[in-house]
Formats: structure tokens, sequence, C-alpha cells
């Protein structure tokens, strides 16, 4: 319920050679099996179309040279030596790049649309300096909000594809090193390879509740040995069969491929997409390893590996075309056969449970930013942030990759699916980028359109190809895409509708002040935690429950749990605290601000005991304040207290968002002053009534504090009814009423999601009309 955030690698501190070697050699298990598992189902899937028909040596050189300079071209140049140096404080991914797009281009994330609300969730966080550029797409953007919404559209796109590759990768992967079994033993029928890679998936999604640290160890070696044994095979085919395929390195061979296959040629680059699957993954786990060491992994054993791999795979077709639908298998010699097909076995398994964690964190992220409904996220692993496991998710997954495994039985149309799934991610990637390169990195327009136009124009051919086999498989991937995007686009529509009837019904301090010092209402002992989405004003579920009940608890505590625009919020900047009303009212305003990448605890004690520390140490501290407020007069409700972590010695901020009071700071704190930090539990020290530096009221409200923690504390949540409005088109009738309101009952409760203990648990029912 309370975001934990990691102590995340210092990427900008320079590194040792060791320390860098070791991340490099971690970063193989983590970062490149479905880069490395390619080779299996290249040649295949590019050759699996009419270009078959009148394959000839020429042809395979064309192939292999657009292999290389594809390899050459993306992962090296654009991953490797251009995107990677655009992290998000040491994070990558779609979203680091949409979090650096938000911050400088002053864009805002879901539920955060008001300027009050994107002030407040950027205070006292790492703020980039105001830029010309990013002021002129700053005002570009809130100009069209067509623009805006087009970015997120770009954002959940990359992020269905990625789903979409969590899918597929596990079936092409599987059934590709199955596949060898037909070479082994052609007696046997295809059926017998399926039935192995059925057995193989059941194994790989029903292990994942374990977690990958426990069998990680093996990961790394796994693909080190494939890595060698690829480039030892591909050094020996190459000597054997035909050493002059070297020459095809040459872009001529490019150009004479298309000059002599023409059309098919064009259809024939779907399957040579396949060979850079995986090189998203190099910025995506970025946040896991550091630059240096994916570069020196990726330069230094993947690429020249891969390169060779490729080569001697060519140079054995291009004497034996007939083998081209199992040639990686048929190219291997005869005695070190079955040491390579079991390790082509076990890289398979790596690449797929590289790319379904990928999904899991994924999701993740897009749960913690309102893009899809509640699920459970279980934390793997104590020590090692991100391995985490999603039920639901995983099974939904089990279930769609076996049926596509047992529908197709072939990679090549999986892998005509598959290849629609990367290039469209890549093209995410290719956009959000050149405006990090323009806005972030303040490079002329110039310079952002050269990597525009060369990738776009590069990815769009790839997308074109890979679109024309549409029929021939790639339908999978759109129809995932889509049904996932609608999911979200659903989701995000419905919950954003849902915060701006909450910001519309809010009730305003006037009616508050209306009811008096003693609010009209019965104070019952305990505290009164009251989650909401909102950050300034009274949310409407308020007055809806003291219309029905006119009572609740002796202290009052508005909770709102916020994602800002960075991967990790720093524990000694996480939590705001505010007071509602004036001090008589015992009201407060409690905000923890989280990270796309920031995780939660399990624990509600942690959670207790934290919320409990930070008001009183507001309370100790805003007397002490110049603004401080006198008895019964009414502050500005959005004036907050930036508090640190449970025992951090760090000095309270004080910051006001009104015109005519600026930021200021307050003195620091001990945690020894008046508070005493255990694991679990907080105990106060009530100041004596010889301390002159408390003064009375102060006191008094410490003791009622103490009094309501040991009284109990309550959990007071809406459960929303949402509904569209009579007079709303059928088209959002339908999507709210049916698609909305179907994944909100079916979805996991946010107090079951937040780990609210149900004992102490208060759903307050409403209609929302949107």
């Amino acid at each position: 319920m309370d975001p934990e955030s990691p102590n995340p690698r210092t990427h900008g501190r320079s590194q040792s050679m060791v320390a860098v070697l070791m991340l490099a050699y971690q970063s193989f298990g983590v970062v490149y099996g479905d880069l490395c598992v390619s080779p299996l189902y290249v040649f295949r899937s590019t050759f699996s179309g009419d270009l078959r028909s009148h394959m000839t040596e020429g042809e395979i050189s064309g192939v292999l040279s657009l292999i290389f300079w594809t390899l050459t071209l993306v992962p090296v140049i654009k991953y490797a030596i251009i995107i990677l140096n655009a992290d998000d404080n040491g994070e990558g991914g779609t979203f680091a790049l949409y979090s650096l797009l938000c911050r400088h281009a002053k864009l805002s994330l879901i539920l955060n649309r008001q300027n009050a609300d994107s002030e407040l969730l950027t205070h006292n966080l790492e703020q980039p300096p105001e830029t010309p550029r990013g002021q002129t797409i700053c005002r570009l953007l809130e100009k069209h909000v067509f623009l805006r919404n087009g970015l997120i559209i770009v954002v959940l796109l990359g992020s269905c594809m990625v789903i979409g590759n969590g899918i597929l990768t596990p079936s092409i992967a599987v059934l590709s090193a199955t596949s060898g079994i037909s070479v082994a033993a052609p007696q046997l029928p295809q059926s017998v390879a399926v039935l192995v890679s059925c057995g193989i998936l059941v194994l790989l999604f029903g292990l994942q509740h374990l977690g990958t640290h426990r069998i990680s160890f093996m990961f790394a070696p796994i693909v080190l040995m494939w890595l060698f044994c690829n480039c030892a095979v591909g050094i020996y085919n190459l000597v054997t069969y035909n050493p002059l395929i070297i020459h095809a390195l040459s872009p001529y061979y490019i150009y004479h491929f298309f000059k002599v296959s023409g059309r098919d040629g064009w259809i024939s680059l779907g399957g040579v997409l396949l060979c850079i699957t995986g090189s998203e993954a190099m910025y995506a786990d970025l946040g896991h390893f550091s630059k240096r060491s994916i570069k020196t992994a990726f330069t230094c054993i993947v690429y020249p590996c891969l390169v060779l791999g490729y080569m001697g795979q060519a140079a054995y077709l291009s004497k034996n075309l007939a083998d081209v639908d199992h040639g990686f298998f048929h190219s291997i010699p005869g005695p070190v056969f079955w040491p390579v097909f079991i390790v082509a076995m076990l890289v398979s398994i790596v690449g797929s449970q590289g790319a379904v964690t990928a999904t899991f964190s994924i999701i993740k992220q897009c749960q913690s930013l309102g893009f899809v409904p509640w699920v459970k996220v279980v934390h793997t692993s104590r020590t090692i942030h991100g391995q985490i496991y999603i039920p639901e998710i995983n099974w939904i997954m089990f279930v769609i990759s076996l049926s596509i495994t047992v529908g197709f039985q072939s990679p090549v149309e999986i892998g005509n699916a598959y290849g629609i799934s990367v290039i469209c991610v890549m093209l995410a990637t290719t956009l959000l980028m050149t405006f990090v390169i323009y806005v972030v990195w303040q490079h002329s327009i110039f310079t952002a359109g050269i990597f525009f136009l060369v990738f776009t124009l590069v990815e769009a051919v790839y997308l074109s190809s890979a679109l024309f086999k549409v029929k021939q498989g790639g339908w999978v991937a759109l129809v995932l895409a889509g049904v996932i995007m609608s999911i979200m686009y659903v989701w995000h529509y419905g919950t954003i509708k849902n915060y701006e009837f909450d910001l519309q019904n809010k009730v305003s301090m006037k009616w508050l002040l209306t009811l008096g010092p003693g609010l009209g209402i019965v104070r019952v002992p305990g505290i009164g935690l009251i989650y909401t989405e909102l950050l300034t004003g009274v949310p409407a579920i308020f007055s809806h429950f003291v219309t029905n009940l006119p009572a609740f608890h002796q202290i009052l505590v508005f909770v709102c749990i916020k994602s800002a625009p960075v991967p990790f919020v720093p524990p000694d900047e996480r939590y705001l605290v505010g007071r509602v009303g004036c001090r008589d009212y015992r009201m407060y305003r409690y905000v923890v601000r989280s990270g796309y990448k920031d995780t939660y605890t399990n624990d509600e004690s942690e959670f207790e005991s934290q919320l409990i520390y930070n008001l009183a140490e507001f309370i100790r501290t805003e007397s002490a304040a110049p603004w401080a407020q006198s008895r019964g007069e009414m502050p500005q409700d959005s004036r907050m207290t930036v508090m640190g972590a449970l025992g951090s010695t760090r000095s309270v901020a004080e910051t006001a968002w009104s015109t005519d009071m600026p930021a200021n700071a307050a003195d620091s704190l001990e945690s020894s002053d008046g508070i005493t930090s255990p694991k679990r539990h907080v105990h106060f020290n009530l100041p004596k009534p010889s301390d002159n530096h408390v003064n009375a009221e102060v006191r008094k409200e410490l003791a009622d504090l103490a009094d309501a923690k040991e009284a109990g504390i309550a959990y007071v949540m809406g459960h929303s009814y949402v509904r569209a409005k009579p007079s709303s088109s059928w088209l959002k009738k339908f999507a709210i009423n049916f698609v909305y309101s179907f994944l909100r009952r079916n979805c996991r409760e946010p107090a079951v999601a937040l780990n609210i203990p149900h004992t102490s648990l208060i759903q307050v029912g409403m209609v929302y009309y949107v």
C-alpha cells in the first residue's frame, strides 16, 4: 500500500572495469535471450513465400547483407549509440521517454490534468531547466488536445505491442527450437514437436510464480554458451562451405537482391525483420544494468557472434538450398548436434522467460498510471527490484500462447505476427526519441529530423512488408493489439471521467465552514482514512458519507496516492502532508507520491506507522513556520509539507502555491524529539508541560493524535457505480455501461490491491453519471 523504492544503480557514477564486466555478464541472461534466439527462424521465415521458388545463392547473399546492415543500423546505431543515452534517471523503456517529455515539455500523466496537481506532484523533485524549445512544444501541445492524446496513443501502442511480444515470443521461440526434432528424427510427425512445445509452455508459465531470481543464475551461462555455439558453428560452416559469402557484407548485394527478386524480395523483408527482435530490451532493461555494461556486452560478444552465426548459416544454405526450412539445425556438424540442440532448447526458454517478465513489468507500469485495471502484483524477490509475478496476466498469456502454438504449429506464421509487433514498438520509440532529441537534448530540429527520417524510413519499409502478411498470421498481432488497446483506452477513458466527476462535484471549503467548528456531527474515537483521487478540496464521498451517517472519526485524513512523472520518488520526498480546514477540525491531507516503477509494500502496519509519523512531524513543525495559522483561521488547502520516510533525518520543506506566499523551509527535525520509529509501530513521547518551545495547542493536537491512534484506524473508500448519462451516445454507453463496468466488476478491488484489512474497511456506495 505504501510505495517502496529501491536504491537504483547510480548510472552517472563512474564504474570500475570489474563492475562493468560483472554487469555485462549478468545482462546476457536478462537482455539478450530474445535477440540471440533469432537465428533459429530468420532464414526460414524470409524464404517462406514466393521467393523460395526461385531461391539462388545470390539471393542468399542478398538476405545476409540485409541481416548484417539491419543488425548494424538498428541495435548498434539506433539503440546502443543513440537511445541508450536517453535514460530517465537510469531507467529506460517507452514510459521513460514519455516521462522525460512530461517533465521537459510540461505534459501531464494520467489523473494529473489540473495545473495544481502537476505542480504538487513534481514539487521538490528534480526538475529540468526551462528551455525555449521546451516552451514552444509545451504551447503547441497545450493548444492542440489531439496532439497530447496522440502522444499518449503512441505510448499505449508501444505498450500493447510489448505485451503482444510477451505472448508471441514463447510460441515462436519454443516451436523453432523443437523443430530440431524433425532434423534428428525425420520419421516423426510434426505433431511431436508441437506436443513437446506445449509441454515446455506449460512448464514455463507454471513456474512463473517461483520468480526469475531462483533460476536466473543459470540464464547468463546458457545465453553465453548459445552465442559461442552459434559463433563456432558459423565459423565452421563459413570455412567448410563458402568462405566467399563474406563478400555479401557489401551493401551492393542488397541492391542486387531487390533488382533480381523485385516484389518477392520486398515481401521477404518481414522475415529479415526478425533478426532484430529483442533489440528493444537493451533500452527497456537499462534500469537493471548500466549503459556501459549493456554496450560492452552487445558490441564485444553479442553482435559479432550473431553476425558470424548468420554468415555461417548463409554459407551452408548457399550450397544446400533445399535445407532452408531447418537451416540452422541442418548446418550443425553431426558430432555436436545434440549438445547444440539442448542449448537451443534452453536459450528459447530463457528468451521466453525474459519476454514474459517484461510483460509483467509493463502491465505494472500501466496500472500505476491508470491504463489498466487493478491486478494482483506479487514480488518474487526481496532483494532484486522489479522481479514481479501477476497471476491473472500469466494465465491469460499462457492460454493465448498455447492456442497460437497449437493453432499454427509453425514458426513461420507466428513470425509474421511477431514482426508486426516488433516493428510497431520500434516506430513508437523512434517517434518519442525524436521529441527527446529536440526538447530534452536541445539539438536542432534538423538533427531530430534526420534521426526521424532515417529510422522511420527503414522501419516503415519493414512494417509495409510485415503488414503484407496479415493474412498469413500477421492478423494475430493486430487482433492482440486491438483488444489490449481497447481495454486500455476504455479503462483510461472511464477513469478520467470518474476523476472529472469527482473534480466537478468536490465539496468547497465554504461548505465546510458552514458546518462550524464542531462540524455539526458526532466525532467518534479513532483515525479515519478517506481515499480519494483529488489533491485539493473535499471529495464528494465525504459529503455523501456525512449526509447518510452524520458521524466520523476524531482524526480525519484524506489519502491520495498519485504517480509522479519520474521512475522512482526518493523516500525523503515521497510524502506530502497538509491541513484541511482549521486546526480544530483535525482534518489533514496525505499525499503519497510514487514513480511509474515504484512498488508497494504489502504491510498495512508499515503504512499506518509512516502516516502517524508524518502527521506528528507535520503538527510539530507547522506551528514554528512563519505562515502558521492562528486558532480558528482557515489555511490554504493547497499548502503541503514535504515529509521524509519514517526515521529520516532530512529537513522538512514547506511549499505554498498561492500567488502571494513564497516557498520556504522549516527547521530540521530529529526523530528522537518526539517520535521513535520501531519497525512496525510508532510510539509518542508527548511534550512535557515544562517544554516552553511547544505551545499548548500543539501539545493538545499531538495528544489527540495519540489517543486516536490507540482507538484504531478505519479505511473509508468509495464503491462507485459508473454509468453513462442518458443523453450520451450509444458508443459511450457501450464503453461505460458494459465494457468499463465489466472490467470494474471482474478486476481486483482497490482495497484488495492496496492490501487494506477487511475488518477495518468502510465502503461508501455512489453512482457516478459521466
